[in-house]
Formats: structure tokens, sequence, C-alpha cells
């Protein structure tokens, strides 16, 4: 094509690291620099769009249009931008928090407190990104032998009693002492203190949340479970997307990522997890297991 060799005319005699590539994303030329910054460049093979963003000081430009997004790059844009979302909000309140403290009569024990609940949440936010993206690239390995669940479900259960007291929140455990579940320790724990945790910030004082763990048709089954507000019909199908809140959960310091977790570590080690609830009768989540 005339188009492709006038490119290389042009490209061929740049000083700057220059690669074009065709719609599909293959090379069609590539300057000298391009080649040292990317490495030996073949003609006519694609290169990626992590290849491309990994060296910043390669312009890429297209012969034709530039191709859409894949599903991927759509998808991780969208997760940037509602980190980004995310991470406004406590760093707003925290510079509110800044800005009072010249004021007449502040409290600057309370400030300082608010303060510091506000990094935390932004802390928490980071940490639940950086775990996720984990799961995802593959770096944590979910399953990976079996785990005995009642001492871990025990040992979870005993961390969280300070703040289910403070949020009048019983925890009641019902765990089948030779339940196996296919989780290492670590992931199993992380379940375990999303679905708690999630039970304790959203039931409501003077509930109760029950975590079960027991045989089901062969197979195994962990259910948390509280008798708190509940949700909504059109609530319950999203939950386990990513920052979704319910609209009595918007005012809460939860990252919006712990079911989003839960789903992702149970789905990858073969499980299936569902979501029961109605408004005024509490919250059911059920994570089950086939048999091994």
């Amino acid at each position: 094509m005339v188009n492709e060799e006038r490119a290389r005319q042009l490209v061929g005699g740049s000083r700057d690291a220059v690669v074009v590539l065709d719609s599909e994303r293959r090379v069609v030329a590539a300057s000298p620099a391009a080649e040292q910054e990317l490495g030996e460049v073949e003609l006519g093979r694609r290169l990626s769009e992590d290849a491309a963003a990994a060296r910043p000081a390669v312009l890429v430009l297209f012969l034709d249009e530039r191709p859409e997004l894949s599903a991927y790059q759509e998808l991780r844009a969208g997760f940037t931008a509602a980190v980004s979302h995310e991470l406004r909000t406590p760093l707003a309140r925290l510079l509110v928090l800044l800005e009072s403290v010249g004021l007449p009569g502040t409290d600057l024990p309370m400030l300082v407190d608010q303060a510091r609940q506000e990094v935390q949440q932004a802390r928490e936010l980071i940490d639940d990104v950086l775990f996720l993206g984990e799961l995802e690239t593959g770096r944590e390995v979910v399953s990976l032998g079996r785990t005995r669940a009642k001492p871990v479900v025990d040992e979870i259960a005993a961390g969280l009693a300070d703040r289910a007291e403070r949020s009048q929140v019983a925890l009641v455990v019902r765990a089948d002492e030779q339940v196996e579940l296919p989780l290492r320790p670590r992931m199993l724990r992380v379940v375990l203190e999303n679905l708690i945790a999630n039970s304790i910030r959203y039931a409501g004082p003077g509930t109760t949340c029950t975590i079960e763990v027991a045989d089901s048709d062969g197979g195994a089954l962990l259910a948390v479970s509280d008798d708190g507000k509940g949700v909504t019909a059109f609530d319950v199908p999203r939950l386990f997307e990513r920052f979704y809140r319910a609209d009595q959960a918007r005012t809460s310091r939860g990252t919006g990522l712990g079911l989003a977790i839960v789903k992702h570590v149970v789905t990858a080690a073969g499980g299936d997890v569902e979501a029961d609830s109605e408004p005024g009768r509490g919250l059911a989540i059920r994570v089950r297991f086939p048999p091994p």
C-alpha cells in the first residue's frame, strides 16, 4: 500500500521513537529510536496496548483511525474512573477538616480523630483495589488445598466482636467442625471478614448476624445472614458489583469492594455466591462449593 510505504519513509528518518500501526495494531513502520525502546520490531506483528503503554517514550501513530478500545480496556478505564471518584470523597472531607482547623472554637482533638478516620478510609480503599488487582492478574493463588473452616470462622468472629458490639449486632457461629472449604486460610479469612463486616456495617442496631458452615448436597455451604434492614429486589443482583451501594449504604464508610472481592475469590475457587434479601427481613449471602 502507498500509505504504508510513505509511513516507512517518514518514520525511517525520524530521530524520535515513533511506531506506526494499522487498524489491527500491526506494526507498519518503526523508527530506529522506537526499535531501541521496544527491542527488535517485526513488521506485520501486533503491538499490544499494554506493551505500548509500558514504553511512554514511544509515540504510537495509527495509519487509519484509531481502533476501538477492547472490552478489557473499556472495563479497566471504567474501573480507574470509579477508583478516582471513590478516592475523592475521603480526600474532600479531609480537606474540609484541615480548612476548619483555624476557625474559632474548633475542637482540635475531634478534628484529628475525624481526619484519622478519613485517612483510614482512603487506605482501606487503596488496599482493596490493590488486592482485587492481584486477584485479577493471577498473583494470588486462591484455591490451594483445603482449610477446615470452623477455626478460621471462630478467629474472625472473635476479631470482629468489638466492632459488632459497638454496632449493637450480635454474632452467632454455627459451624460444623468437620467441614473443609477449597480455599487457602488467607483467602478464607478475606471472604469471612468481608461478609461479616458487611453485615455489621449495614444490618442495624439490635440485630443478629449468623455465620453458618455446613455440608450441603455433597458440597459445602458458607452462609452469613442477618435479620436487619435488608435491601430491595432491585439492589440484590447488583450487590457484588464494584463500588455499588444500596441507598441506605451510601453514607457508610465501606469501600464498596468487599462483596466484589468475595465473589472473585469464590468463583476463582470453583464456587458460587448468591444474595437473598427483602427490605426489613435481613440479608443472606450464601457461598456454595461443589464436592471435592
